[in-house]
């Protein structure tokens, strides 16, 4: 593992914790599986979560992270 996917790893893991709160806070959802859609590396890197919710096995939110700023898709 070099060090530039190590960082970008730990970007991923830390944004996936703010994309579980957006879930929370912002769609009414309790948290449950997450899982990553989509990654981009660069300037302008994103990661698009799936994050599945508890209160019904086929809801789930997307968020949109950009660095850790977190945004609800859907």
């Amino acid at each position: 593992m070099t060090a530039d996917s190590a960082f970008a790893a730990s970007n991923v893991s830390a944004a996936q914790a703010e994309a579980k709160e957006i879930a929370k806070s912002m769609g009414n959802c309790t948290p449950a599986k997450v899982e990553v859609l989509r990654y981009t590396v660069g300037r302008e890197g994103a990661t698009t979560f799936k994050v599945g919710c508890t209160e019904d096995k086929d809801a789930f939110v997307l968020v949109q992270c950009r660095s850790r700023i977190c945004t609800l898709l859907r």
